[in-house]
C-alpha cells in the first residue's frame, strides 16, 4: 500500500512590517498514513517574503501557507521529508532487531 501524505499548519508567527500580520514563521506537520501505520514529522519555515500578493492574516487559508512551505522546501526537500516519514512507517511495519546483552558463556571473575 502506498503512503498517503497530508500537511497541516500548527502555528504562525507574524510581525507588523512590511504589513500588519506579515507571516515570518510557520510551524507545520507532515503526516503519512499507510494502512494501519501513521507517522509524522514536524518542521518550521521562516519567510522573508510571501509568495504572490500580500494576503491579510485573517484572510489566509491553511492551503496558502502550506503552499509557501512547500515552495520553500522545493521538490527535493518535500521528497526528503516524505522519505523520513516512510522510514518511520517501515520501522513500524518491520521493527529493527535490537541486540541483547547476552551473558558470557564462561565463568567470570567476581570483583
Amino acid at each position: 500500500m502506498a503512503t498517503s501524505f497530508s500537511w497541516s499548519i500548527n502555528a504562525m508567527f507574524t510581525v507588523d512590517t512590511p504589513e500588519p500580520g506579515f507571516v515570518v514563521n510557520a510551524l507545520w506537520t507532515l503526516t503519512g498514513v499507510d494502512g494501519q501505520y501513521t507517522a509524522s514529522i514536524d518542521g518550521n519555515n521562516q519567510f522573508t517574503v510571501q509568495e504572490g500578493t500580500f494576503v491579510p492574516y485573517a484572510d489566509l487559508t491553511q492551503d496558502q501557507v502550506i503552499g509557501w512551505v512547500q515552495a520553500a522546501l522545493g521538490p527535493d526537500g518535500i521528497a526528503n521529508f516524505e522519505a523520513n516519514v516512510n522510514g518511520q512507517i517501515a520501522s513500524m511495519q518491520n521493527p529493527p532487531v535490537s541486540p541483547q546483552n547476552t551473558p558470557l558463556p564462561w565463568p567470570t571473575a567476581q570483583a
